[in-house]
């Protein structure tokens, strides 16, 4: 791309978009007062849906059942780095006692001193917020069936604050923190609710070694799976159990009612485009053997007539905010940044979307929506549908959003996303915070069910409304970054638009410089 040639729907190119990367990095990072008063408003800054809007035809509530969908937690074990070298030495059972107790008189001050050793941006989930959190559930999402938690349990920067605390520590000992982390985290969404199935995904954070790295078949994986499969029957423990400790994912019946379906719940952190084994080493070994069991999985499923989720911690597709920044001349030939490796995920999704109900991935903390479908025109059998994917806000507060997380009902019959409500909390800290709902999906859209279709429709409603709008496009933007009602998404709107339905680089590129031909 040469000058200001235009090369997306709206005239903007991604050069000219780059230059307003201070703004655009809102979107994603703290920005001072922009964020910190947004957040500080989420109650009253959302415009609440009118008493009298019409409503879809959606299934009667009572036809329905709530299901609870939580991701990036980012729990913060070193907010008091004088508690630390208790928990470290202490049983996960004592964990809560000492985190509960008073604070160390130097809190504040030495957090702030690890954080600023470790160049981490923002904070993550502490004690308090991790417990507003829970409670907030117990109330929100009293009688869900279950719970899944899209991965990213342990805080950002944890390797650079451990070895801050204990640099004569070994590899070991910072594997059974991590582990401890993990387990912590785990029990706490148990015994807050007791008797919900929980399913759980790895993130590029709970690791090991370090972000975006990770063996295979390590003793890691084999005992945070046995954490991670406590609670599952004993027909299917077992089956999880090995594939858990070859790669950090499984298969799971979802629970009664819901008949005749499963989830599937990947490592897609293997498939990462920044992944590397613990050595620092490029191997694809680890994520061909998932992705050749996703694929085994799904065709049991279809001769077997079920229906299946699928979760992943990294979602598919073009990584927006990374294309922006790093100004990637997509339409002069360079390639968008990509959240995965590659698109073989995705493709496999799509061919099979036929069984594939639902995709839930989450990464961004934003609350977010997309469609996989065939983008090179062909229609195959199975494939014609395409999948909806709902991307999962944080409860982590690092990007300076209010923590979240999202209260979904679901048809028993057919493992149908029928709607889904986001709550939020008033303050980043969980101190006397209050959680409030910030929408309701069917309310605000208009729509019966998040389904492929319903999904497909609303995207295409802002393909059309490349200046954002429209009531559902200042909607989208407005939920976009939960409790921070800021308008900053617009300034990419079509570009961004292009990314919710076309997940290969050659898809998105046709999109967004289709103007320019």
């Amino acid at each position: 791309m040469k000058g200001n040639r235009t090369v997306n729907r709206a005239g903007v190119n991604f050069r000219t978009v780059a230059g307003r990367c201070i703004l655009l990095s809102c979107l994603f990072f703290p920005c001072g007062e922009v964020v910190a008063q947004g957040s500080q408003t989420a109650a009253t800054s959302q415009p609440q849906p009118s008493a009298q809007a019409a409503l879809p035809a959606a299934l009667p509530t009572h036809q329905t059942i709530p299901a609870l969908l939580l991701s990036d937690i980012h729990f913060e074990p070193f907010w008091d780095p004088g508690k630390v070298s208790q928990l470290a030495a202490a049983p996960v059972s004592a964990w809560k006692a000492i985190l509960a107790a008073p604070p160390s008189a130097d809190r504040q001050q030495r957090f702030a001193a690890l954080q600023q050793t470790c160049h981490t941006r923002g904070e993550d989930t502490s004690y308090p917020l991790l417990e507003s959190s829970l409670q907030a559930m117990r109330t929100h999402a009293a009688g869900a069936k279950f719970a899944t938690v899209s991965g990213d349990l342990i805080a950002h920067a944890f390797p650079c604050k451990y070895s801050a605390l204990f640099p004569h520590s070994s590899p070991e000992d910072y594997r059974a923190f991590v582990e401890k982390t993990l387990t912590y985290v785990m029990e706490e969404l148990s015994s807050t609710l007791p008797g919900m199935p929980v399913y759980t995904a790895l993130g590029n954070n709970d690791s090991d070694c370090d972000d975006y790295r990770l063996d295979a078949h390590s003793d890691f994986l084999s005992d945070t799976g046995r954490e991670v499969t406590k609670g599952f029957p004993l027909s299917e423990r077992q089956g999880a159990l090995e594939t858990f400790a070859a790669g950090g994912y499984y298969s799971i019946s979802l629970p009664a009612p819901v008949g005749h379906a499963r989830l599937l719940v990947l490592n897609d952190l293997f498939m990462s485009s920044h992944y590397a084994t613990c050595a620092g080493k490029a191997d694809t070994t680890a994520a061909d053997a998932q992705l050749a069991w996703l694929q085994q999985q799904l065709t049991e499923a279809r001769r077997n007539k079920e229906k299946i989720w699928v979760m992943g911690h990294i979602p598919p597709g073009v990584d927006v905010h990374a294309t922006v920044i790093r100004m990637r001349d997509v339409c002069g030939g360079q390639s968008p940044e990509m959240f995965l490796s590659s698109e073989k995920m995705a493709g496999e999704l799509v061919e099979f979307s036929d069984v594939v109900e639902l995709a839930i991935f989450a990464h961004t903390h934003m609350d977010e929506a997309g469609i996989l479908k065939a983008e090179d025109g062909i229609q195959r059998p199975g494939s014609a549908k395409g999948v909806a994917v709902k991307m999962v806000s944080s409860i982590s507060p690092i990007n300076g959003n209010a923590p979240s997380f999202t209260v979904a009902r679901i048809d028993p019959s057919s493992a149908a996303l029928v709607d889904y409500r986001v709550f939020a909390a008033s303050n980043q800290t969980g101190v006397d915070a209050a959680w409030h709902e910030e929408y309701d999906y069917a309310r605000t859209y208009h729509e019966a069910a998040f389904s492929a279709s319903s999904v497909s429709k609303l995207i295409a409603g802002f393909e059309a409304d490349s200046g954002a709008k429209t009531e559902a496009s200042r909607a989208y933007i407005r939920n976009f970054f939960v409790g921070n009602a800021s308008p900053l998404l617009g300034l990419v709107w079509p570009q961004y638009v292009c990314s919710l339905s076309n997940h290969s680089v050659e898809g998105f590129r046709s999109c967004v410089c289709s103007a320019a031909r």
